[in-house]
């Protein structure tokens, strides 16, 4: 064995350590978003660094509150690039603190909106008793992490719980407005369409935005769970249908579904599949937005944003995350002949599925 001082054993030892602690930063994320820090720092666009004192003064303005324990937060928080970190070098105790990039998408928009709720939504009691489950699942398939401690699968949960599903709705919407943006800009798919069904539509937030870009489109059937539809608002050109889509779904020149496969098992997607290959004409596509794993494992952000997805949809919800391949094979078992990715955001990819 190689002497303990050598820069591999050292570097070694620091990537245990830092993996075994890793659990501090998303419970400090968890933390900050809790307490809207980013909107505190933010104030509609200013982004004024901020000490500990100052963001505490904005959120907790009862005089109550630990600036020390604040500081600490943000100081590994900045480490992984939610805030900047700016020191006055004549005194060190007086770090002060702004949002990046990546902490704006914490920061709520002009249309109410933001990345916090998809982090909160990670960390509900629910969820957080199902992780240290998860080596029973490694040894014995038929243990579901979520279901062995909550009792039933977590979209039967969720229905039982009208604040789980009112935040699942918001981190939706949170998520899927940029995604939305980076479709239409990038993707043309939708061109030549005049009927289309969006499955697991929710609100009909995406549909209303494409039938915007594209008003070629005759009409837009938002299609969901009776109990979901039941809620969503009137949207000019917009048909709310509720339904399962196990069973049946509306008829369309296309269908759209995003981050509806990657929840299901194989068999499941594949019964999804099947249904919405029924539901189109020859020629008829169906375009599915999902994350892609690369066939090659890295380091890169990307590669690993996409793992620790799939072993969330793993443990929550009994999903899986895939390849390339893996969804040519999925849409050539459920009669989809053609299949072609693209690939317009970092995270997500469309998929085309077409009869």
């Amino acid at each position: 064995m190689e002497h303990e001082t050598t820069d591999s054993r050292n570097n070694a030892r620091l990537a245990i350590l830092e993996l075994a602690n890793m659990i501090s930063v998303p419970m400090s994320l968890n933390a900050v978003v809790r307490l809207n820090v980013a909107d505190a720092i933010w104030q509609g666009g200013a982004n004024t660094p901020l000490s500990a004192s100052q963001i505490l003064a904005r959120i907790a303005p009862s005089g109550a509150g630990d600036p020390e324990t604040l500081q600490r937060v943000l100081r590994v928080l900045s480490s992984y690039g939610v805030f900047a970190e700016h020191l006055n070098d004549a005194d060190s105790s007086e770090r002060k603190y702004s949002l990046t990039e990546t902490g704006k998408t914490l920061a709520t928009d002009s249309q109410g909106l933001s990345y916090a709720p998809y982090v909160l939504q990670h960390y509900q009691d629910a969820l957080m008793r199902a992780w240290p489950l998860m080596h029973e699942m490694i040894v014995d398939s038929t243990s579901m992490p979520f279901v062995k401690a909550n009792g039933e699968e977590a979209y039967c949960y969720y229905g039982k719980k009208p604040e789980m599903n009112e935040l699942m709705l918001k981190a939706m919407s949170g998520i899927s407005v940029p995604f939305m943006k980076a479709i239409l800009h990038g993707y043309n798919g939708f061109d030549g369409v005049k009927r289309l069904v969006d499955v697991g539509g929710s609100t009909g937030d995406c549909l209303r935005m494409i039938l915007q870009k594209y008003p070629s489109i005759v009409e837009g059937i938002n299609f969901d769970l009776p109990e979901v539809v039941a809620k969503a608002p009137s949207i000019p050109g917009v048909t709310h249908v509720g339904g399962d889509m196990f069973k049946s779904i509306p008829g369309g020149d296309a269908i759209f579904m995003k981050w509806i496969l990657t929840t299901w098992t194989d068999e499941r997607c594949k019964l999804i599949m099947e249904t919405c290959f029924k539901a189109l004409p020859v020629g008829g596509k169906l375009i599915a937005c999902e994350p892609v794993l690369p066939e090659k494992t890295d380091d890169s952000q990307r590669t690993r944003a996409l793992l620790e997805g799939d072993i969330f949809v793993m443990t929550i919800y009994g999903g899986k995350h895939r390849t390339e391949q893996q969804f040519k094979q999925l849409g050539l078992s459920a009669g989809f002949p053609n299949f072609k990715p693209f690939y317009v955001d970092y995270f997500y990819t469309v998929l085309e599925f077409q009869k």
